[in-house]
């Protein structure tokens, strides 16, 4: 006789059956629904990325087309079509670019030279820079010079060996302004101040008081520190305003400067015998008229820079048959002066620029950096503030500047130094959305668009 197995057994056997398999499927559900929780978050970060590439690349493809078309009488044309293309969107998401200076936020990639160049910059304005003591001064000059002998207040390499760093100074050009934390006393709350990631706006923890680091005053206001005043990205770019390479006046031809500048054959003699001799500055050519170039009439003082300046009133752009020893010369009349700034350089024996740090744009500058950094008098600062605000095109030369009010012929060979109308270099800080989800996602890109195709100095994704 057989022996069967209790009903309620069975029954339990098969409760405990469908339990366990419930628990299996519940399980397996919700690790699916992880899955796919995790899929869509990843999928939308995916989607906020290519937005934001998608930023970046039509702020390139401006930069590209400006330098293949430039228009030498509106060099603002390419921040206006910056801004005006500074927010978009694609399919599934939308980019925003956007930047700080002087404390205000403002669409559009920021332009690195409207801050100073640190390799261009002399003990004397670094001195300017808020928070910048003199022992960061020398350090900085130890730092970026060939040799290894120290600055009174610096530090050289045994100074960097004594503490134990793995590292010793450059002697060389710095090649980011993150590398000044590595200087000895630049500590980081000085050199990014609020800007903790160097991506020049705002992001929530930066703008949060002490919740987070940095340190900070949530006044909706970004202060960079020292990184809001000084860049090592801005480079020297190799042509003119027209966007032909710019004319060495040491070594060109009376013909091809007439032909670019549009000046007669004496004035074509007189700027390359100029330009071919000791100590000759654009600086000089900006500030004296031409028929007093050879003489260098008046007192000799020392620029910012380091040239000697002529003190005195400027009679620079005025036209008229003034002489010299060498003959009748015209002064060069307004437009001339401006096609010379524009077109023409000053380049060692070698043909180069002695440094291939950028110049400061008059046109982007901020009023601090114009006013208490590149040491202009305040009433000069002011009026070239005012003259590139009320035009769309903003300053086309320096040349535009010999008349304004506080101008003298020290400021302006300081200012034909250190500055000019242009831009090569910008950082494109742009942050993408997805759509949907609202989920973001940041690409942070260093772009040199002094040629086509552009050149990325640097990408990251904070």
């Amino acid at each position: 006789m057989s022996r069967r197995a209790p009903r309620g057994m069975v029954t339990l056997t098969v409760v405990w059956a469908i339990a366990i398999a419930a628990v299996i499927v519940a399980a397996t559900q919700v690790l699916a629904f992880r899955q796919a929780t995790i899929g869509r978050e990843t999928l939308a970060r995916t989607q906020a990325r290519w937005a934001a590439r998608a930023g970046v690349e039509t702020m390139i493809a401006i930069m590209e087309w400006h330098t293949a078309n430039p228009d030498p009488d509106d060099p603002q044309a390419i921040v206006r079509d910056l801004e005006a293309n500074a927010t978009g969107q694609i399919e599934t998401g939308s980019w925003d670019i956007r930047h700080f200076i002087d404390g205000q936020e403002w669409a559009g990639p920021l332009d690195e030279h409207s801050k100073l160049n640190i390799n261009l910059a002399n003990k004397a304005i670094l001195q300017t820079v808020p928070n910048m003591t003199m022992d960061v001064v020398d350090s900085i000059m130890d730092w970026r010079d060939a040799d290894n002998e120290v600055q009174s207040l610096g530090a050289e390499a045994e100074y960097y060996r004594n503490r134990g760093f793995s590292y010793a100074p450059r002697n060389g050009d710095f090649r980011s302004i993150a590398e000044l934390e590595l200087v000895a006393g630049a500590w980081p709350q000085y050199v990014r101040g609020e800007d903790w990631n160097l991506n020049g706006r705002l992001d929530p923890n930066e703008n949060d008081g002490k919740r987070s680091l940095p340190d900070d005053r949530p006044d909706d206001k970004l202060d960079g520190g020292w990184s809001s005043l000084l860049t090592a990205a801005s480079r020297a770019s190799p042509n003119g305003v027209s966007g032909e390479p710019r004319l060495n006046l040491a070594r060109t031809t009376p013909e091809e400067l007439m032909a670019r500048t549009g000046i007669d054959n004496q004035q074509a003699s007189a700027l390359i015998t100029y330009a071919r001799g000791a100590n000759a500055t654009m600086g000089q050519i900006l500030s004296t008229p031409l028929a007093q170039l050879g003489s260098r009439r008046g007192a000799a003082t020392s620029a910012p820079g380091g040239s000697s300046a002529t003190t005195g009133r400027s009679t620079v752009g005025r036209s008229g048959a003034t002489t010299q020893a060498g003959g009748g010369v015209k002064s060069l009349e307004a437009r001339q002066l401006k096609a010379v700034m524009n077109e023409c350089a000053i380049l060692d024996s070698r043909g180069s620029a002695n440094t291939t740090a950028g110049k400061v744009n008059v046109n982007t500058a901020s009023r601090t950096l114009l006013r208490e950094v590149m040491m202009l008098e305040p009433r000069f600062a002011e009026s070239i503030i005012t003259r590139r605000t009320g035009r769309s095109e903003g300053i086309t030369s320096l040349a535009d500047l010999v008349d304004l009010p506080g101008v003298s012929q020290t400021q302006l060979i300081t200012l034909a130094q250190a500055a000019d109308v242009t831009s090569s270099v910008y950082t494109i800080s742009s942050r993408g959305k997805n759509l949907g989800s609202g989920a973001e996602a940041e690409i942070v890109v260093v772009v040199d668009r002094s040629t086509v195709p552009a050149q990325i100095l640097e990408y990251r994704e904070p």
